[in-house]
Parts: structure tokens; C-alpha cells; sequence
């Protein structure tokens, strides 16, 4: 019998999500599944969201697995080509690239064909990560409308603080500037800006981990902001043990029981993606009520507190995030993102029915 632990997909929920940013916006929606569709599978996500307006991701070997499979809508590279010999696949197979650097200009200059590339030049308005400086944007954008392969351009922008306070207001304002002369397409929003700030939406939007169902924000839920959970990790009881006070638990014994305790074993560790980090009191859903984990993680195993929850036994349902232990609260409980979650889910780990 295999091992109780296995990942799910909801793909209703996929297409609940994308049809929230549809009414939160009146731009085209650039569904973003880089990584795999965030751990969720690239061919899976595209499947279920066939009714975006395009897709956006890294590698020119996904795009291609894209158009093999029968999507004609516009794919973006996110971060461009790598190298000169991806340029003519962009033209064969009708790939979208961003343009964020000098390097990659000179590469277009050697491709010979007319007419047929779809460019993306990213502005750097604060991010200071990719793209043409403030000062650099003009010169950039009379070197692609001149150039003869460049069939359009599009200015792309990417937001560092749409998640905080501090919001999109700097750089939306020293993009718009920028974009003002050239009367060009624009795309800036992220799922923060797309859901918190409707001034940035422009021409195209690019969804990203709201389309899985996480929130963006730290001050409001996935449920709050009506978005439905895609992912959800689940396993079971493996073993049973009792506590008295003093006990400790896994290595390095960072819990001690300071009462008489019960205590689960799931079949689940850092190596089919829960971070091992997570420290005690990290929560978990056990047969539907919620309880919290208890000592370090290990490979394969971790611990949960089963002292409230007496009808607890051997076999019964973990649900480790997703419907019903939103991933962003396990997230934040382990000090990362649910982005590093949903994209840590390891091959070992079987996809369920």
C-alpha cells in the first residue's frame, strides 16, 4: 500500500479564481504559471484557465510545450530569452519576449527576419531587479521601433510594494511618465495591484498566486478576498504516542511537553516540500479540527498535537494546507511565502483523485 500522503487539484477553483480578477478588472489577464504553474503543473493550469487572454511564464521550452498542445493565445517570457538561438523559436512559435537589457537587443540586431517579434521592454521604476533604467527607456524604445524584426512593443513594468502600505502610487506615477509619449500598450499590475489598485491595471494584467487561491496581503485571507484554495497537501495518522511532562519530541528536542500530551506521527516531511523551518505550533487540520504541530520536522515525518482531539487514531485525515488550513497561515506560522510552498512539493509526492 502506498504511502498516505498526496497532493490535489482543484481546477474548479482555478477557473472561480480567474473568473474574480475578470470582474475585479476591465484589462486582458495574463495568467502567470512560471514554475511549473506554481507547483501545480504547467499542462494542468493552462487546461483549466484555456479562457484567459494569454499566458505568462520563463522558459522557451514551456511556451513551446504550450503551442504543442494547442493554446494559440499570446505567451510571454517573463524574463526574456537567454540566448540568441532561442530567437528564431520566439518567431516560429509566436512567443512574446520581454526585452530588459542591452545584451538582448544586440541579439535581435543578428536575426535577419522582418516583422515577425512581439516585445515586451520592461521599465525599471524602483524594482532595481530587471529593466531599463528611467533614462535609458526613450533610446530603448526608438531602438525597437526602428528595428526590423520587431512586429510590436508592449512596456511592462513590475511592482515591489503592491502587497504593502506603501502601495503602487511611486512607481505607477514614474511609469505613467515615462510611458506618456509613446502611446504603446502597458502592463504593470500583479495580483496585488490587480486586486488592490484598479489605477494600475492598464492595457494587460498579470495574475499570478491569486489564481491558486493564496492572498497577496498580510492583512487579509484568500477567503476574504473570495478566492478559492487549488492546492491542498494531505496525509494521515501514521503512529501514536503519549506524552508525560518532560518528554520531549524529534531531533534536537526542541518541544517539551509541559502536561500529559497525545500525539500523532503524519506521514509528511521536508522531503515532499513542508519546510522543515516550521516551528512548533506551525497549524494543521487533523480529522477537520485544528491543532498545531509540535517538535522539528523531519525527512519524511512530522509531529501534531492530538491532546484536544481524542477521536484521533491511526489513519485519520491530515490535511497539511489548503481546503480548510488556508497556506498562507501555515506561510506565515513557518516565516516564508505561500508561493515557496506551493512550488516546494516535491516529485515524490502523487497527485490524488
Amino acid at each position: 500500500m502506498p504511502r498516505p500522503i498526496s497532493v490535489h487539484f482543484d481546477l474548479y477553483a482555478l477557473t472561480h479564481n480567474l473568473q474574480l480578477a475578470r470582474r475585479r478588472t476591465r484589462a486582458r489577464i495574463m495568467a502567470v504559471i512560471k514554475a511549473d504553474g506554481y507547483g501545480h503543473g504547467l499542462l494542468r493550469v493552462a487546461q483549466a484557465l484555456d479562457d484567459t487572454d494569454g499566458f505568462a511564464l520563463l522558459d522557451i521550452e514551456d511556451a513551446i510545450r504550450l503551442r504543442d498542445a494547442g493554446f494559440r493565445q499570446p505567451i510571454l517570457l517573463l524574463e526574456g530569452f537567454f540566448s540568441p538561438e532561442d530567437v528564431p523559436l520566439l518567431a516560429a512559435y509566436r512567443i512574446s519576449t520581454a526585452i530588459h537589457s542591452p545584451w538582448q537587443l544586440a541579439c535581435l540586431d543578428a536575426y535577419p527576419e522582418r516583422g515577425t517579434l512581439d516585445v515586451w521592454l520592461k521599465v525599471n521604476t524602483g524594482m532595481n531587479r530587471l529593466g531599463w533604467r528611467t533614462e535609458q527607456v526613450g533610446w530603448a524604445v526608438q531602438q525597437l521601433r526602428q528595428h526590423r524584426a520587431v512586429a510590436s512593443i508592449t512596456l511592462m513594468n513590475h511592482f515591489a510594494h503592491a502587497d504593502e502600505a506603501r502601495g503602487v502610487a511611486e512607481q505607477l506615477a514614474r511609469f505613467n511618465q515615462l510611458a506618456a509619449p509613446y502611446h504603446l500598450p502597458r502592463s504593470l499590475a500583479n495580483s496585488a495591484a490587480l486586486l488592490r489598485h484598479p489605477s494600475s491595471h492598464a492595457d494587460w494584467v498579470r495574475a499570478g498566486v491569486m489564481l491558486y487561491g493564496a492572498s497577496p496581503f498580510a492583512d487579509s485571507s484568500a477567503e476574504q478576498l473570495g478566492l478559492q484554495p487549488v492546492m491542498t497537501l494531505r496525509s494521515r495518522i501514521i503512529a501514536l504516542q503519549t506524552l508525560a511532562p518532560g518528554d520531549e519530541v524529534g531531533y534536537g528536542a526542541i518541544f517539551r511537553a509541559e502536561r500529559p500530551m497525545r500525539i500523532g506521527v503524519v506521514a509528511c516531511g521536508y522531503a515532499d516540500g513542508y519546510p522543515r523551518h516550521a516551528p512548533n505550533g506551525t497549524p494543521i487540520l487533523v480529522a477537520g479540527q485544528r491543532s498545531h504541530t509540535v517538535g522539528r520536522v523531519s525527512m519524511d515525518m512530522l509531529c501534531v498535537d492530538l491532546s484536544h482531539i481524542p477521536d484521533a487514531d491511526i489513519g485519520s485525515p491530515v490535511v497539511l494546507w489548503g481546503q480548510g488550513m488556508p497556506i498562507e497561515e501555515v506561510a506565515r506560522a513557518a516565516g516564508t511565502i505561500s508561493y515557496e510552498l506551493m512550488c516546494g512539493i516535491t516529485k515524490r509526492v502523487p497527485v490524488g483523485s
